[in-house]
């Protein structure tokens, strides 16, 4: 009798072993993809095909709406520094194209599931674990819009969406590199 027992108790390790062969597999994967939506960054530009870039030269603010005041100016100078290296200038009112930027911030909510234990053979019976996890983080959005001064028709617009952090210093330099994307294929070459 004592055979049966060993043989009980080298399956149980074996399945301890699996077991946390698994959780350590989901617990990787799920840093991962934590990670790869923490990098995240959707950066989109459209612009009228039809409009001469080349004409514009200066600039004037427009609206800014964002949630947090603190934002108004920080998104207005590293939007004046993408447009001031690319040589437009600012000017206080008339410029030849106005500048608008709003922004949106949404909880967004992930749900992650990791299946651990065994199934049975051959009718699916055995012993099954389910966890579900839930990641809540926020994410912003800022839009971009340059209108022609003359005629007021939308003539760009850039967006930028990216996870937030609950430290400042970390999404001022989100701010900073993502309006840099954004701007780097600006102005638009005219199609030949």
């Amino acid at each position: 009798m004592p055979a049966p027992e060993k043989t009980r108790k080298e399956r149980k390790t074996k399945k301890e072993d699996i077991m946390k062969v698994q959780k350590r597999f989901a617990l990787s994967l799920a840093g991962i993809l934590l990670t790869a939506v923490t990098a995240w960054a959707g950066i989109s530009t459209d612009y009228d095909h039809s409009v001469d870039f080349a004409r514009y030269k200066t600039y004037s603010w427009g609206k800014i709406q964002t949630t947090n005041g603190l934002w108004d100016a920080r998104v207005k100078d590293a939007v004046a520094s993408r447009l001031a290296a690319k040589g437009w200038t600012e000017v206080p009112a008339g410029g030849d194209v106005i500048v608008a930027a709003r922004d949106a911030i949404h909880n967004q909510h992930e749900l992650n599931t990791f299946y651990d234990g065994f199934g049975g053979r051959r009718w699916g019976g055995g012993m099954g674990v389910s966890t579900t996890t839930v990641d809540n983080y926020k994410v912003g959005t800022l839009i971009i819009e340059l209108f022609d001064g003359t005629s007021k028709n939308l003539i760009w617009r850039g967006s930028a969406s990216n996870t937030l952090s609950n430290n400042a210093d970390k999404n001022i330099k989100s701010l900073d590199k993502n309006v840099q994307k954004m701007f780097e294929q600006f102005p638009p070459q005219p199609k030949k």
